[in-house]
C-alpha cells in the first residue's frame, strides 16, 4: 500500500525552512524550560504521596484546590483520573517526612480539608468509607455484638479482624463503585443487621472513599530519577554504536542528534503545557527513541543502496530520491502510530496523559527529523568533507604526474 507515488520533493532544497521550524521548536522549548526552572517531575521522580479519591457526585475540584492551597501543604496537585468532570481525583503532595505519623497525618490533613469542602460535620464519628480493617476491627472488639470475647481476646481478634474485612470489602463491590450508600448495605454476612445498625451510631459516611494511597520516599525518587537520565544516555550511545558499525560514523552521528533533537523539543513541551514527567513517560521517550531513529535507518538504508545505483548523481540528488522513495511507507507507519496515541490523548484518561502525549507529539517531531534534521547534517558533512579533500586529491594527482618523466629519464640514464 503506497499513499504517494512517483513524488519528486526537493527536501534539501528546503533545509533553510526546516533549520527555521527547528530553531522556533528548540527556543519555545529551551524558553519555557528556563521559565519553569526544568520540567515538572512526578511524584515518582520527587517523592511524595498520591491519594486516589472515588466520589459520589461530581468533584467540585476548584474548591478543593483552594481549600487544599489555603492549607499550605506545600505544592499540592490535582487531576482528574479519567475525562475531566469525573467523579474521581487524584491528589498528589510532596512528602515532608518518611515518619508514619507524619505521613498518616498528611493523609488526615487532606481528608479534613475533604469534610470541609463537603460540609461534612461528623464530630465524634469515624469515616465507614475510608476507615481501615485494623480500626474497624477494634470496633468490633469494643462492641463484641457476637460474643467472640468469651472465647479469649487472640480468637476474638481472629474472628472480627475477618468479619470486618469480609465488611469493609462490601465498599469494592461494582454496584457501589467503592461507596457505601447506606449502613444497610453492610448487611452481607449472618447478624449484620445488628452490626449496621449499632455502626450507625458510631461511623458516618462520607460521600468519597480514598481508593489507594501511594508514598514514595524522596530517595528512592532521586535514585529513579538519575536511572531514567542513563537509560535514555545508554540508549542513544548504542543506537550511536550500532548504526556507525552498520553504515559509517556520520550516519550513527546524524542519526543520533535528530533524536536528540526529538527529545529536546518534547521535553520543553512538557514543559510548556506543565505536564508532570514520571516513570510512564520516561517508556514513552525511550519508545519515541526507537520509532524515531527507525525512521531515520530506513532512509539512510535506501540512501546506501541507491549510493551505487545512481553513482554519477550529486549526493543531495541521491538523499532526495531516497526520501521520497521511502515516504509512503513512514507516513504509513507513522501515521497509524500516530492515529493510535492519539486516541489514548484524547480518551485514555489521566492515567496515561503523560504517556500519550509524549508519543504523539514525539512522533510528529521524530519523523520531521530525519527527513529536516538527520538527512541534511549527514550531507553536509560528506560535502564538505569532500570538499576539503578534493585539494588533497588534487596535489596528490598532480605529484605523481609529475614524477613520471623523471622516472623515465633515469631508467634512460641507467640504459
Amino acid at each position: 500500500m503506497e499513499f504517494f507515488r512517483e513524488t519528486d520533493i526537493d527536501f534539501l532544497g528546503k533545509k533553510w525552512y526546516f533549520l527555521t521550524v527547528t530553531m522556533v521548536l528548540f527556543v519555545i522549548g529551551m524558553v519555557a524550560l528556563a521559565i519553569h526552572h526544568g520540567p515538572v517531575m512526578g511524584t515518582d521522580f520527587t517523592g511524595g504521596t498520591e491519594m486516589d479519591i472515588k466520589f459520589s457526585q461530581t468533584v467540585p475540584t476548584a474548591k478543593i484546590r483552594s481549600a487544599l492551597g489555603a492549607a499550605k501543604l506545600g505544592q499540592v496537585t490535582i487531576e482528574p483520573v479519567g475525562r475531566a468532570g469525573s467523579d474521581e481525583i487524584l491528589i498528589s503532595s510532596p512528602l515532608s517526612s518518611l515518619n508514619q505519623a507524619d505521613l498518616e497525618k498528611s493523609k488526615d490533613d487532606i481528608l479534613g480539608i475533604l469534610y470541609g469542602v463537603l460540609d461534612v460535620n461528623a464530630q465524634g464519628k469515624q469515616d465507614l468509607n475510608n476507615v481501615g480493617v485494623s480500626s474497624f476491627t477494634a470496633w468490633l472488639m469494643q462492641k463484641d455484638p457476637y460474643g467472640y470475647i468469651g472465647l479469649g481476646e487472640q480468637a476474638a481478634q481472629t474472628r472480627y479482624q475477618a468479619l470486618a474485612t469480609e465488611l469493609l470489602s462490601t465498599r469494592r463491590d461494582k454496584q457501589y463503585g467503592g461507596l457505601l450508600p447506606s449502613f444497610n448495605a453492610l448487611a452481607v454476612a449472618p447478624g449484620s443487621p445488628q452490626i449496621a445498625q449499632q455502626a450507625s451510631q458510631s461511623f458516618f459516611l462520607a460521600p468519597f472513599s480514598v481508593r489507594s494511597t501511594s508514598i514514595i520516599g524522596p530517595q528512592v525518587g532521586s535514585q529513579l530519577r538519575g536511572q531514567a537520565l542513563r537509560a535514555v544516555l545508554y540508549s542513544l550511545a548504542a543506537m550511536l554504536i550500532y548504526i556507525a558499525f552498520r553504515f559509517e560514523f556520520i550516519y550513527g552521528l546524524a542519526a543520533v542528534v535528530a533524536v536528540f533533537h526529538d527529545v529536546l523539543i518534547t521535553l520543553g513541551m512538557f514543559a510548556l503545557v506543565r505536564l508532570p514527567i514520571d516513570l510512564t513517560v520516561v517508556a514513552a521517550f525511550l519508545t519515541l527513541i526507537g520509532y524515531s531513529m527507525n525512521d531515520t535507518i530506513v532512509v539512510f538504508d535506501r540512501v546506501r543502496e541507491n549510493l551505487p545505483i545512481m553513482r554519477r548523481d550529486r549526493l543531495p540528488n541521491i538523499v532526495n530520491r531516497s526520501i521520497n522513495q521511502t515516504l509512503s511507507r513512514t507516513v504509513l507507519t507513522s501515521g497509524l502510530t500516530f492515529l493510535s496515541v492519539l486516541a489514548l490523548l484524547v480518551l485514555g484518561g489521566q492515567a496515561l496523559r503523560g504517556f500519550s502525549f509524549c508519543m504523539t507529539f514525539g512522533i510528529l517531531v521524530g519523523t520531521y527529523s530525519s527527513i529536516a534534521v538527520a538527512a541534511p547534517m549527514m550531507v553536509a558533512y560528506i560535502e564538505w568533507r569532500n570538499r576539503r579533500q578534493r585539494p588533497l586529491r588534487a596535489a596528490a594527482l598532480s605529484g605523481s604526474r609529475s614524477a613520471a618523466p623523471v622516472g623515465r629519464k633515469l631508467e634512460k640514464v641507467g640504459r
